[in-house]
């Protein structure tokens, strides 16, 4: 069965939210990873939105938030300034993610700002493999092929 996409919304108002897992393998030792869990809420859109982080017990983790001039992060231990989206989202999550691209991949399509191969059960975009096989249970899982490997699991919570 082939996973279904979600219809294209205006990028001004997208909301997404669930959990979401993050797991780097260490280069050194394939068996050996680091990582962590939370719920998320990504808003906006790649131009200018936010992104945060939280502990299952609702405790703020990080707060990313981002416009054409800006980018900056949010933690229990202060605020700090980044040139750009990936040198935040390394810090936020120990790796680069490309941010600008999760809010069409958490939403079952490639991102339109790279080429992307379709695949049976997703498409690989940006050295990133997204599997779509469960995205009717709203999973996405998303890795990045090359070292450091990193697996991002994401669960959306269903729209209301």
């Amino acid at each position: 069965m082939k996973p279904q996409a979600l219809p294209p919304q205006s990028t001004s108002d997208q909301r997404i939210s669930g959990k979401l897992s993050v797991q780097v393998q260490d280069a050194m030792d394939p068996d050996a990873r680091k990582g962590g869990s939370g719920s998320f809420e990504l808003l906006g859109s790649a131009s200018a939105g936010q992104f945060e982080l939280s502990t299952p017990l609702g405790g703020l983790v990080a707060r990313a938030s981002w416009r054409a001039d800006e980018v900056t992060l949010e933690t229990p231990q202060g605020t700090r300034a980044f040139a750009d989206l990936d040198a935040m989202s390394r810090e936020m999550l120990g790796e680069s993610i490309p941010v600008a691209a999760l809010f069409d991949w958490l939403q079952g399509r490639a991102w339109g700002g790279a080429p992307s191969t379709p695949l049976a059960d997703g498409f690989e975009q940006l050295g990133w493999r997204i599997d779509l096989s469960r995205f009717g249970d709203g999973i996405i899982n998303a890795t990045r092929s090359y070292a450091p490997v990193v697996t991002l699991r994401a669960r959306i919570e269903p729209r209301l």
